[in-house]
């Protein structure tokens, strides 16, 4: 008996030494391929708004209040405010001069339209840098940071670029239809509008989601992540996140080494396995579906936000001081990417 004993006590010792030995190896894996990020994220004490970003914040706020409480639900139940929406962006970028250009499609027995402001490039006009927004809410939810809160920073951009043109093209672009239960169906705005774009042949570099960029919290606990992303990333849920796949890590990590190069807020990275819940939840999944490069730009969302996707997501919610740092940073991110 004690000799069969033996090598079963010994291979389950065995067996624990390896599982011991693989966890540190997992952490340095998931560290060096999903959490490393360059240069050094902000830290601090935020310093006081400049005079662009407090004009940035006012402008913000307007948006994300016009849009939430003005308009209100825009989910595809309730397609007059949808279309409503549609109206108020499209005006938006009219009054900074662009040409809006509307891609209709067909959901729901409805007729939808992704709407597309260009900036075309300097020298390189044939290569695309992509900045969009989905401006549908949840069912019952006015959405002031899903997506208010995005679409009024693609404004912002849009409004911070009318008069500076880059080497690259850059399209503004809003989607509806990203909700459930369009996500993630043929129904949604950004697959019509990827598909098409491959169909063309466009050579898009860059698409950045924009995806509820309002809601903040200094509270420790405040912040969660799914496995094994909780395992690297701190429960303090005051920074912007910059996610992306594996393909497009090279994109994440340009994009994040541009902001923390000139932003005043914390930031976080995570180039991350698709599979991983909540890492491919918003548009630019539509564009990795095409092969294009894509990251999503996010306050994280259901993992911060308790509002979110409830009818408590309101504008008074939401912290227009931080917002207006970060789409300030993305002005440097535009331009690292776009160039």
């Amino acid at each position: 008996m004690r000799v069969a004993i033996v090598p079963r006590t010994r291979w389950g010792r065995i067996r624990m030494i390896v599982l011991v030995s693989i966890l540190p190896v997992l952490f340095l894996v998931i560290w060096f391929f999903t959490v490393r990020m360059p240069g050094p994220a902000f830290n601090g004490p935020l310093p006081p708004l400049t005079a662009n970003q407090v004009r940035m914040r006012a402008n913000l706020e307007q948006h994300v209040r016009f849009l939430s409480h003005s308009i209100g639900v825009r989910s595809a139940e309730n397609f007059p405010n949808v279309y409503r929406a549609a109206t108020y962006i499209e005006h938006r970028l009219q009054d900074l001069g662009y040409q809006v250009v509307s891609q209709e499609f067909s959901a729901y027995k409805r007729g939808f339209r992704n709407l597309e402001a260009t900036l075309p490039g300097t020298t390189r006009p044939q290569e695309v840098v992509i900045l969009g927004a989905h401006y549908d809410t949840a069912e019952d939810a006015p959405g002031a940071d899903d997506n208010a809160s995005g679409v009024a920073g693609v404004l912002e951009l849009a409004r911070a670029f009318a008069q500076a043109r880059q080497s690259r093209t850059i399209r503004f672009v809003f989607f509806p239809n990203e909700e459930p239960p369009s996500f993630p169906t043929a129904n949604m705005g950004s697959r019509h509008y990827a598909t098409a774009a491959r169909a063309r042949n466009d050579q898009i570099t860059a698409m950045l989601s924009i995806e509820s960029i309002g809601y903040y919290d200094v509270e420790k606990g405040s912040q969660r992540y799914p496995f094994p992303l909780n395992l690297a990333y701190p429960d303090v849920g005051d920074f912007i996140g910059f996610v992306s796949n594996l393909k497009s890590g090279s994109l994440v990590r340009r994009a994040i080494r541009a902001f923390r190069a000139h932003g005043t807020m914390p930031t976080q990275g995570a180039a991350a396995p698709a599979w991983v819940p909540g890492v491919w939840w918003s548009d630019h999944w539509s564009f990795w579906r095409e092969g294009y490069r894509a990251i999503m730009i996010t306050d994280t969302a259901p993992y911060r936000n308790p509002f979110y996707h409830t009818p408590q997501d309101t504008p008074d919610k939401l912290d227009y001081g931080r917002m207006a740092r970060v789409v300030d940073g993305l002005t440097h991110v535009v331009r690292a990417v776009a160039n």
